[in-house]
């Protein structure tokens, strides 16, 4: 399938109030700059595919993931206390899923391979912290803490080879990783 016919099944809708109220914006792809067309965004509508959401411009800061469904009010459900301020599209992917990751940064220390979820990588791989990775196949998220909570970072395939360089705050590591598969389309 080509990207255009990806991002044509990808669909969310932003509104300025909760409850999916005053005005709105929808958007089909990636957008790193919402405030020329929202003041501010309190809830959201995803009718189609899955985003990553962000709560500064050009992808930066806290990050939310967000599959079809509904956010009448998605501060309180997700704690966040920012608006809404860029978006992207994670689009649909079917095939291998494939990562490296590194106890370190810029790839050094312990590695491990991985093709699937791991809820914790203490308990799998003794690994005490993930600073860096590269992802070779599929869409993953990465969570700060193990069972896929905490907060998250998306990464689609390349390289990251330091995650504090990404926008993630002093102190923050990676214990959970689970593969985005094409239940969101």
């Amino acid at each position: 399938m080509t990207s255009t016919g990806m991002n044509m099944m990808s669909k969310i809708v932003f509104y300025e109030e909760r409850n999916f109220q005053g005005r709105s914006y929808e958007c089909q792809s990636d957008c790193a700059d919402m405030s020329s067309y929202l003041s501010k965004c309190q809830s959201c509508r995803v009718e189609r595919g899955c985003f990553m959401v962000y709560d500064r411009n050009n992808y930066m800061g806290n990050q939310y993931f967000m599959r079809r469904g509904e956010y009448s009010d998605y501060m309180s459900m997700m704690g966040m206390s920012e608006h809404i301020r860029s978006c992207r599209m994670i689009p649909m992917y079917r095939g291998n899923y494939r990562m490296k990751i590194y106890e370190k940064e810029n790839f050094g220390g312990m590695s491990h391979e991985m093709m699937d979820d791991c809820d914790n990588i203490m308990d799998r791989y003794q690994m005490s912290n993930c600073m860096s990775c590269n992802v070779m196949d599929g869409h993953w998220l990465m969570y700060e803490q193990a069972h896929f909570r905490g907060r998250m970072m998306y990464m689609r395939p390349g390289e990251y080879r330091n995650f504090m360089n990404m926008g993630m705050s002093q102190g923050m590591r990676f214990m959970s990783m689970r593969r985005i598969v094409d239940s969101c389309y």
